[in-house]
């Protein structure tokens, strides 16, 4: 029996990365980033861990939002606190992931420019719903923070999924990751 294909082409970030005018955007940020020069500048784009710095400073925005969402749905009003002190971490966290990612735009080849000019649009939006979230429970309108939060993470995760594309959607290895392996094909774990 065949093993089934996942669909690897097609998808919103394939189609995303073929629209042309997003390269106007695209070429804009990315000789901005390219003529931004310093230490600041050496530090955003991973130099001195030899490789690029975004996507470990994704962690904390994502983990911050995630776990406030999780204290929202399962940890009641005992919890607000906490999921309020969170959601501002992952705000306040959100702003050198941004800007790490602005750095790396001119490693990028133009259709991931593409990309990322969406993955930065659908991460502000989402950033700024959240900034709403935090403001809405700062001035005690926990509900409307909760929702805020719940719709960030929506957008969150779409600018997520970009963002992966981006990081593995055309590597090879994503495409065989994704397709399953008969057992007699896989390696012994020793």
């Amino acid at each position: 029996m065949e093993p089934t294909r996942t669909r690897t082409r097609g998808g919103i970030a394939e189609r995303l990365s073929a629209v042309g005018p997003l390269d106007r955007p695209a070429q804009m940020l990315t000789r901005r980033s390219d003529q931004w020069r310093g230490r600041l500048a050496d530090v955003m784009r991973g130099r001195p861990l030899g490789h690029a710095l975004h996507p470990a400073l994704t962690d904390l925005p994502i983990g911050f939002w995630t776990s406030a969402v999780v204290l929202d749905l399962a940890g009641g009003r005992k919890r607000a606190a906490a999921a309020k002190r969170l959601v501002g971490l992952g705000v306040l966290t959100a702003a050198p992931t941004a800007v790490a990612g602005f750095a790396d735009l001119p490693t990028l080849e133009p259709a991931k420019r593409r990309v990322a000019v969406a993955h930065a649009a659908s991460n502000t939006v989402a950033l700024l719903l959240f900034t709403r979230s935090w403001w809405a429970r700062t001035r005690g309108r926990r509900g409307a923070g909760i929702l805020d939060g719940l719709l960030a993470s929506v957008v969150a995760t779409f600018g997520g999924y970009l963002g992966g594309w981006m990081a593995f959607g055309q590597a090879p290895a994503a495409r065989d990751a994704a397709e399953p392996q008969p057992v007699s094909r896989l390696a012994a774990v020793r």
